[in-house]
């Protein structure tokens, strides 16, 4: 993903590939291509809920 999107446009990015592949007109290759971009948002979400995580540990080290 070239475009920096925050959390919540990258989950909504997500819910549309998610509408799209409970389609019923939709192809076997482009259900392959939607799938494949489904698992690179979800690794987008989960490095961003990981470095979500490691800042809010940092921080209450600070405290």
């Amino acid at each position: 993903m070239s475009e920096k999107l925050n959390f919540e446009e990258v989950m909504k990015k997500l819910e549309s590939v998610v509408k799209t592949l409970e389609s019923k007109d939709i192809s076997l290759e482009e259900s392959v291509n939607k799938y494949k971009e489904g698992l690179e948002l979800s690794k987008s979400l989960y490095e961003m809920i990981k470095d979500a995580e490691k800042l809010i540990v940092e921080v209450k080290e600070w405290d």
